[in-house]
């Protein structure tokens, strides 16, 4: 037990790194109030809201302190629960018979005189009980009939959201700072405001608003519009990176200007927030909309903005079918209130067509990236804010925007270079371990290059022009990965030099290549093999099998985005530089080729939400078995098996998809020879295992066995798949029992044998 009464603070985390913060009240009566709770990005900043809201709620009389007190400390558990939803039959509303599972989590604290009082502080419930043991029984009997026979919809509010978690808080007083006066005045006078927004006017005058770089000509152009009284609605239009939430910043620093000059009877504030800072905490069905709903009554003709962020996120459905947009643009459009959104050109199409009415209002004001002789002054200037103790050669600042230029193309200047000089600023330009400043260091054309490669695992010697590299070097550094392949690994690598030369076409993908071949013979591997190359990273490969989407209807699913969501749409957003592996992709239903027929044309993708994907900058590889059985076997004719192989796939696939197709790469079968190298390649990487390195020890495998492993680990339908099974038989596992026999066993070379033998010697010396 505590021996001072404080707070008690119940925190939920959410998506993009927010947290919900809810002090846990007394419940000894009925309150038609919910306790004061705050949204923000980190314990600090959502303390310092409640402090304000209870001391706003305290000067008014709402609410008692002693409600807050408490002397216990709060744990929390999870548990998993089942509910039964409601459900259709014969056109009637009935319980249904599929199960629901849950996983919540409560808070709980045991008491003086015995028991536990057990609480869901997200939701207001709490009971007393004599045993912890019994929660999970006495939750689930709550829960399932709070929630029997309730719309599926509606249990979205009780998933699970992270862990939750308690802390205890002692509230400072009231503030005396101007500072804390001013917070508590607007506490007072904008209650929900100040829970669920930020005001960036203020925020500004207190130095605490990110500053800006240069002068902007959009911005200079939009201020006689932005000075109108009552202010106008605005809507930004404009790619990713070119400054539409800079936009917003200097329209705050121009208010904080004019009201300095004091000329005005009431500047404009500027309240900044967005879609999931007001749907959170809001646990019952209704809530978000009465929280949307009062704070259209604080802004109502007070002659600020309301700064929303993404406008397709307000618009985007909620668990009940509506969305945010449905209650806050109307008021926009009657003139209540301003709105400031901001979405790219294709959102803005997609939001026209789809909800015309709600969008018409705003005023649209287009971004546009800043010309090219601006971008080193720019760029300049912030680097000198960021790392006052780097500085970038005149061909060092043309190198690097030219890579950001050609190799990050799903975002706009000037967004994308002050992205890469804050990760510069983290490393480059942080002081040494010891040092309380770093020493002046100039980075030349080279160091950007290299820096840059490291940034985004992108090879130098495909970026750098200083090296050079052809296609023939490329295709032999694939072909040994990829055995028996060479005609493969040699289109690839004319694909990879293409690139290099900056010659692919920059609307498309870098390349789109479909695989054709017998299973096991090497296709995923040289995907694999590619990404490895290209990106740094086997897991920047994005794998998708096809087979899965063969339904009508499944194309959907390559849409979705969302948190949680690992659809192809949502994957290359966060990872734009990335290998996209469509595994048997004639499998796919048509709508699925339909869907590919702009991302292999264009370079794009229209999400779920009709957020534009960029796949510009990635490299699609399809594979597929079609017109193996036409094939020969090995021995004949090379050129008639690929022949054969391409007009399989041409008589599959229609003309236009077809045509997108940069290359269609044929493989063969694999000879004895080819699957010998390809079991001396696995016994390679399997001498690599950490467990054999850290104890220094060579393995080695007799002839005899070497030559059972190529045997057995070839199939003559399914090719090589069978030898990593049976290499982790036959190899590994004899060794993994020799270890847990010697776990002392060091310094020495492994020898297995064909009948299991292992022979112990010499090693063949330290590893480096």
């Amino acid at each position: 037990m505590g021996d001072k009464r404080s707070f008690r603070v119940y925190f939920v985390p959410h998506a993009r790194g927010l947290l919900t913060g809810t002090l846990i009240r007394q419940f000894d009566a009925f309150f038609d109030r919910p306790p004061p709770s705050a949204v923000g990005t980190s314990e600090d900043d959502v303390l310092r809201q409640l402090e304000v809201a209870l001391q706003q709620a305290l000067a008014v009389g709402d609410d008692d302190v002693e409600r807050y007190l408490w002397e216990e400390d709060f744990q929390t558990r999870q548990v998993s629960l089942r509910v039964f939803p409601q459900s259709v039959s014969n056109k009637r509303m009935v319980i249904g018979a599929k199960e629901i599972p849950l996983r919540m989590s409560y808070a709980w604290c045991a008491l003086r005189k015995g028991g536990y009082r057990v609480m869901l502080p997200r939701f207001g419930w709490w009971f007393v009980i004599e045993s912890l043991d019994i929660a999970a029984e006495v939750l689930q009997s709550a829960v399932s009939s709070a929630l029997l026979g309730e719309q599926a919809s509606t249990l979205y509010d009780f998933r699970y959201v992270g862990d939750e978690y308690v802390r205890s808080w002692s509230m400072r007083g009231t503030g005396t700072t101007e500072d804390e006066a001013h917070d508590l005045d607007a506490a007072r006078r904008f209650p929900v405001l100040s829970q669920v927004a930020d005001e960036w006017v203020e925020r500004a005058a207190r130095n605490k608003l990110p500053g800006v770089v240069g002068e902007s000509d959009a911005f200079t152009n939009a201020l006689g519009l932005l000075s109108r009284s009552p202010p106008p609605s605005v809507l930004l239009v404009g790619p990713s990176g070119v400054g539409k939430t800079t936009f917003v910043r200097r329209l705050a620093r121009s208010l904080l200007a004019r009201r300095r000059e004091g000329r005005e009877a009431h500047t404009p504030r500027l309240w900044a927030t967005s879609a999931t800072r007001l749907i959170a905490g809001m646990t019952y069905v209704g809530m978000w909309q009465e929280r949307c709903f009062d704070l259209l009554s604080e802004l109502s003709h007070e002659g600020d903005y309301l700064y929303l962020d993404a406008l397709v996120k307000l618009l985007q459905p909620q668990s009940d079918g509506a969305s945010l947009g449905e209650i806050l643009l109307p008021a926009a459009r009657d003139g209540e209130v301003s709105v400031i959104a901001e979405c790219t050109e294709a959102e803005y199409e997609h939001c026209r067509r789809r909800f015309a009415s709600l969008v018409e209002p705003l005023v649209v004001l287009r971004l546009t990236p800043p010309p090219a002789y601006q971008l080193p002054v720019l760029l300049a200037s912030y680097q000198q804010r960021k790392a006052p103790h780097l500085s970038l050669h005149a061909g060092a600042m043309k190198r690097l925007i030219h890579h950001l230029a050609t190799f990050q193309r799903d975002v706009a200047f000037p967004g994308k270079a002050m992205r890469f000089v804050d990760w510069l600023a983290a490393g480059e330009g942080a002081p040494a371990p010891g040092q309380s400043v770093r020493a002046p260091k100039t980075l030349y054309p080279r160091d950007v290059s290299e820096l840059f490669a490291r940034n985004t695992g992108l090879p130098v010697e495909l970026i750098a022009d200083e090296t050079r590299v052809g296609a023939t070097a490329l295709a032999a550094r694939l072909s040994g990965a990829v055995i028996g392949q060479d005609h493969a690994c040699a289109v690839a690598a004319r694909v990879l030099a293409r690139f290099k030369a900056g010659l692919d076409d920059p609307e498309r993908p870098i390349g789109t290549l479909l695989f054709v071949g017998p299973t096991g013979v090497g296709k995923t591997e040289l995907a694999r093999t590619l990404a490895r190359y290209m990106f740094g990273n086997e897991a920047r490969m994005v794998r998708l099998d096809m087979s899965e989407y063969m339904f009508a209807g499944s194309a959907q699913r390559l849409l979705e985005v969302g948190s949680g969501v690992t659809s192809l749409a949502q994957r290359v957003r966060e990872q734009p530089l990335s290998l996209v592996l469509l595994d048997e992709v004639e499998k796919a239903h048509p709508e699925v080729f339909d869907l590919l027929l702009g991302v292999l044309g264009e370079g794009r993708m229209t999400d779920s939400f009709g957020s534009v994907v960029d796949f510009r900058m990635t490299l699609v590889v399809m594979t597929s078995n079609l017109g193996v059985t036409e094939t020969r076997p090995v021995g004949f004719d090379a050129d008639a098996t690929a022949a054969g192989l391409d007009r399989a796939v041409r008589q599959h696939f229609r003309p236009e998809f077809f045509n997108r197709i940069d290359h269609v790469v044929s493989f063969r079968n694999l000879s004895p020879d080819d699957v010998l190298r390809i079991v001396d390649l696995e016994l390679s990487k399997a001498a690599q295992r950490s467990g054999l390195v850290r104890r220094n020890l060579s393995l080695r495998v007799t002839p005899a066995l070497r030559l059972q492993l190529a045997e057995e680990g070839f199939h003559p339908t399914r090719g090589a798949r069978p030898l990593k099974r049976v290499l982790e038989d036959r190899v590994v596992s004899p060794v993994a029992a020799l270890l847990a026999r010697e776990p002392a066993l060091r310094d020495r070379g492994v020898t297995v044998g064909g009948d299991g033998v292992i022979d112990l010697g010499a090693a063949e010396g330290p590893r480096a």
